[in-house]
Parts: structure tokens; C-alpha cells; sequence
């Protein structure tokens, strides 16, 4: 029982190096030079969460930047969001991200699939507030993360849009699934009983309510224009989840389903359609020499480094924890941009 509960408050800590694990600290990136910042925020709580922040290396001149807040899964980290920076950088759209408390190098000692990641996620709100130069922010989560920022973007209407990959609907309702898709072994007469145990042993250990964590709850008050995303292969967290969250949200929302599962690749038209949003709810101030929004390449080069590397993805929710480097993500096709797609890992 003990192993079920540290399932959820204690998955594997992702171990990463940032020096060879994150973007450089200063790289090339379609003809421009941006930089890596690391910067340590404190929670409410008092835990350090380290974090870094991609930026052009020379700002525009008295244009403030919209910033994405990338949110990573359960057993990720600050080095999930090299590929979300690859993406959004060239379209003047800044990235932030973090390991939250309890995961990757920050402090805290238990994951809580997204209660107290809200609150993390709050000290960065408030960090990027106090920074002239940041002008909107977005949000972008998957699994653990997509529910972290839902919860926060309920109670936070001055995000200006969010990108939703994979969230669960109700934290009891997945659990129960879970036995059932995993096969543990308990009678089903004690399914139930298990649940309240691990219920009451969470609240004891980490401090929060597993019954707590429904979003169904919160996204009746949410109004944040919201991008959808689910593998339609997602045997952990089942399509039908965000398909319930999709239907109660109030605010503008779209869906997108693709193929593959929790911890696959996700496809080019999906990254595709996340440009087009976070460009169409942060309105990023476009480059003198004009728009370079659809160029078709984005090629990465660190510093010092001018070979062009290799072509690929992070395939589950922490690239460190696979020992991968951000070396995998140095060279990416971009094809030109359509109209978005309406319709319709194993970490949290």
C-alpha cells in the first residue's frame, strides 16, 4: 500500500545536469541569439524552486515580451520545456519554467499533482509580474501541469491563455481506473476501502485532500481561452478525461486529439496549432525586418558549437530522467502554419 501512495507523492525525482540537460546558456536560434537565465523563486511555503527563463540576448527596444509558463508532469522537470522554447522563441514569445517543489532540483520533499503546484506556480506568476520587460502570460501543462494550471487559471482570469495536454478530470475517479487498467492486485470489494486508506495516509504525509483534486470542480469559473490536447492511445490518463473537463469549461476552448499515448511524441500539427494560439492570445511584437512567425526552419546552434545536430523528441515526461539532452531538440522542422484543428506519462 505504501508503494501506491508513493506513486502519487513520491514518484522518481528526475536527476538532470543543467549545464549539459538545459538549453545553453547562449544559442542561436533561426539567425537570432537568446539566453538561458537561471533564476531560484521561493514559494509560500519557503521551498527554492529553480527555474530559468529563455530570452532573446538583446531585447527590443522598449517592447515588453509575452512569457509561457511551461509546467512539466510528475516525474519531470525545468528540462521538459526545451522543446516548448525551441518552438516559441522565434516568435518573440519568451519561456519560463521550473522544477516545481518536491521535483527536479528545487526543494520540497512531495509532489501533490498539482495542489500545492498551483502555489509554485503563483510565486512565478508574481516573479514575472515585477519584470517590466514581460508584458502577458500563458500557461502550458502537461499531465500534472496541465491540472496545475487549470487550478491556477481559475483563480487567476488575467492569464491570457493556457495549452492543456493531458490533464486528468478527478484524481479518485483516475485512481480507480488505474487498478482496474494495471491490474493490482485487490479484491474489489477492497478497491474502495484502499482508496480511503491512501487517502488518509496522503493527507497525513503531504498535507492535501486527493478528493480535493477534481477540476471539474474549478473549470465552471474559468474563462481563460484554453487549447485542449490528448493522445487518443492514453491508457493512463484516459482521452475522456480532458473530454469532461473540455465540456464544462466556460471560457473559449478548442480540442485537438492525435495519435499515440501518454508519453509519445506529441505531432508537428499539434505544435503547430500551439504557435498559432500563444500567438493569437499574446499578440508577440513582430520583428522589424517584419514577421518571421512562418519561416520554415529552426535551427539551434550553442555556442561554440556549429554543427548541425540531430533531429528528435523527449518521448516521455522528463528528458533527464532518460538521460537525454537537449541536444535531441537542436534542429526542428517547422512546416508553414494552418488553421488550427478543430474536434475533436506513464507520468502524471
Amino acid at each position: 500500500m505504501e508503494q501506491l501512495v508513493n506513486f502519487i507523492i513520491r514518484p522518481p525525482r528526475a536527476e538532470y545536469n543543467p549545464e549539459s540537460d538545459l538549453l545553453d546558456e547562449e544559442f542561436m536560434l533561426k539567425g537570432k541569439w537568446f539566453r538561458r537565465k537561471d533564476i531560484e523563486v521561493k514559494n509560500g511555503r519557503g521551498d527554492v524552486l529553480q527555474c530559468s527563463h529563455y530570452v532573446p540576448l538583446v531585447c527590443p527596444e522598449g517592447k515588453p515580451l509575452p512569457c509561457v509558463i511551461y509546467c512539466h508532469g510528475n516525474s519531470g522537470c525545468r528540462a521538459d520545456a526545451s522543446e516548448a522554447a525551441i518552438i516559441l522563441l522565434p516568435s518573440n514569445i519568451t519561456v519560463f519554467t521550473l522544477d516545481f517543489s518536491g521535483s527536479g532540483l528545487s526543494g520540497g520533499e512531495h509532489v501533490t499533482l498539482g495542489w500545492n503546484e498551483k502555489d509554485d506556480l503563483k510565486a512565478v506568476v508574481d516573479y514575472l509580474r515585477a519584470d517590466a520587460s514581460v508584458s502577458l502570460i500563458g500557461l502550458w501543462g502537461r499531465s500534472m501541469g496541465a491540472v496545475t494550471s487549470l487550478m491556477y487559471g481559475a483563480e487567476d482570469p488575467s492569464i491570457a491563455g493556457m495549452v492543456l495536454d493531458s490533464p486528468f478530470s478527478d484524481l479518485v475517479d483516475l485512481m480507480l481506473e488505474l487498478v482496474d487498467t494495471y491490474k493490482f492486485r485487490f479484491p474489489k470489494f477492497t478497491v474502495k476501502f484502499a482508496i480511503q486508506f491512501m487517502r488518509k495516509s496522503i493527507l497525513k504525509k503531504a498535507k492535501f485532500d486527493i478528493a480535493d483534486l477534481n477540476t471539474i470542480k474549478v473549470v465552471n469559473s474559468c474563462f481563460v481561452p484554453a487549447l485542449f490536447g490528448h493522445a487518443v492511445g492514453d491508457d493512463f490518463i484516459r482521452p475522456h478525461h480532458s473530454d469532461r473537463i473540455f465540456e464544462a469549461y466556460m471560457g473559449d476552448k478548442n480540442i485537438i486529439k492525435f495519435e499515440g499515448d501518454h508519453n509519445s511524441p506529441r505531432p508537428q500539427f499539434y505544435f503547430d496549432s500551439i504557435n498559432i494560439f500563444f500567438h493569437n492570445v499574446l499578440q508577440p511584437p513582430e520583428d522589424e525586418a517584419g514577421a518571421t512567425f512562418y519561416d520554415p526552419i529552426h535551427d539551434y546552434f550553442g555556442k561554440g558549437s556549429w554543427a548541425v545536430p540531430e533531429a528528435g523528441f523527449f518521448p516521455d515526461s522528463s528528458a533527464a530522467s532518460r538521460g537525454t539532452t537537449c541536444t535531441l531538440y537542436l534542429f526542428l522542422q517547422m512546416p508553414s502554419f494552418a488553421t488550427p484543428v478543430n474536434g475533436i506519462c506513464k507520468f502524471l
